[in-house]
């Protein structure tokens, strides 16, 4: 994702937080002092030691008092989110009960995927336990400020590790909530605690013996610089790193429903989601059909606070993301690129950027070679369903994609084409206990969710007893 988690900071500040409706501040939090750094790792080791010494049954059990803590607490965590990244309340109520969904279903099936798994072998009895590492580092984005923090901490802790949370700067309110609900929900002290760290500090903790391993959601050059910081301490490392995502519609494709759901798929939480359709690239023979539907639903999208129900897109997080992304669109639109609508940051107070969509996109432009964290649209012109696949795999990204086509076993063996960690036919991108989360090539390494995830974190330990 282009939302880098984990930008640098002055010793010694403080990170600040604005309303992205409003622009106005709501907290200015100082950063762990350094001296503090070392007292905080050894309460996050001693409730590693407490939380890893609770059988797996008795793990489930928090993880369902997580869920219905959560579900306690859904408005004061809607309303946090909101104001501190502009998310649409309504959104963010879905993500809180998202969020008690997973709890659920790692107490549901994490004891069975974490139980001795015993195996054959001759002359003796063998079996694999899954035991716990330690103590594990997460830095993490701010555009799911729940899900993302807890989709790492669930199965890291279900496993029985300690997770210190690194939250980005400007959603520390939402990482505090977080920590109420687990001390509510019963976890052992400091198994779960958050950390308001700088970059300097993330380092030394990764160094540190008492962190055990780092999972990392953010920028590519946040996954760079964390995962040669986690090589050199020869510690385990999970990189989500965001994506340029191709939404491929093919001309036998259900044209107005790719179409629709294209745009919410684009668009969704302003468009700043890693697994979000970034590039539309449409078969020549359905083109015009596709780019008007696309505009017209994109034209007739509400842009607002938040806190307003009728909100469909909310404002970009930050003010310097929403440069970034217009110098995007303008460096596209001088490359050949054609502006069918938006183009501009919207007049009024926060960070509001138009829904924007672009066509004649080609390769080299910004918009089709980076990744666009907002609510841009760019449509690319394919000759065939050959030329599409190109396309989409002319990228140094690899998270997720979507194909839409009538044929859909003939889409079944496109997908195997498509150089991604996920491919959903005839939908949209999505993220679900059930199936793993995680990407190629600068999409960074590693599975999150599902029982890879689970595992992610975990010593696999043979255990093999000759017979006498």
């Amino acid at each position: 994702m282009s939302a880098d988690s984990t930008r640098p900071t002055a010793p010694d500040a403080a990170s600040i937080s604005r309303d992205p409706a409003t622009g106005e501040l709501i907290a200015e939090r100082p950063f762990l002092a350094d001296t503090a750094l070392g007292p905080l790792l050894d309460r996050a080791q001693a409730g590693f030691a407490r939380w890893s010494a609770v059988g797996l049954t008795q793990r489930a059990a928090v993880l369902r008092a997580m869920a219905a803590s959560l579900r306690q607490r859904t408005e004061a965590m809607a309303a946090m989110a909101t104001a501190e990244m502009g998310k649409p309340l309504r959104d963010m109520r879905a993500e809180v009960e998202k969020c008690a969904h997973l709890c659920e279903w790692y107490a549901d099936h994490g004891p069975r995927l974490l139980a001795d798994e015993p195996t054959e072998v001759p002359d003796g009895k063998a079996y694999v336990s899954y035991l716990p590492l330690g103590v594990v580092l997460g830095v993490m984005p701010w555009n799911f400020p729940y899900w993302q923090a807890m989709r790492a901490a669930v199965p890291i802790l279900m496993g029985g590790n300690a997770f210190l949370l690194k939250p980005a700067e400007n959603v520390v309110g939402c990482a505090e909530l977080l920590d109420e609900a687990w001390r509510a929900a019963g976890l052992p002290e400091d198994a779960f605690i958050t950390a308001h760290l700088t970059r300097a500090q993330s380092a030394t903790a990764i160094a540190d013996p008492r962190v055990a391993a780092v999972t990392v959601t953010g920028s590519v050059g946040a996954g760079r610089t964390i995962a040669g910081q986690a090589g050199q301490a020869i510690k385990k490392v999970v990189l989500e790193l965001g994506g340029s995502d191709p939404f491929i519609v093919l001309a036998d494709a259900d044209v107005e429903k790719a179409a629709e759901i294209a745009v919410t798929a684009r668009f969704q939480n302003a468009g700043q989601v890693c697994i979000a359709a970034k590039r539309m690239i449409v078969e020549e023979a359905v083109l015009e059909r596709f780019t008007h539907a696309f505009v017209e639903r994109t034209r007739a999208l509400v842009v607002g606070n938040g806190r307003d129900d009728a909100t469909q897109v909310g404002p970009i997080a930050r003010l310097d993301l929403l440069e970034q992304l217009h110098q995007q669109v303008t460096d596209s639109v001088k490359a050949g690129a054609k502006l069918l609508l938006g183009g501009q940051r919207l007049d009024r107070e926060g960070f509001f950027y138009a829904p924007t969509v672009l066509a004649d996109v080609k390769p080299g432009m910004p918009v089709f070679d980076g990744e666009t964290f907002g609510p841009v649209g760019a449509i690319i012109a394919a000759r065939d369903a050959d030329h599409a696949v190109e396309l989409a795999n002319q990228s140094d990204y690899g998270l997720s994609g979507n194909l839409w086509t009538g044929d859909v076993e003939r889409g079944k063996r496109l997908a195997r084409r498509l150089v991604t960690g996920g491919v959903f036919i005839n939908g949209w991108s999505a993220s679900d206990p059930r199936v793993p989360i995680g990407g190629v090539k600068h999409s960074g390494f590693g599975r999150e969710l599902s029982h890879f995830g689970l595992r992610e974190f975990v010593n696999a330990q043979t255990v093999w007893v000759d017979r006498l």
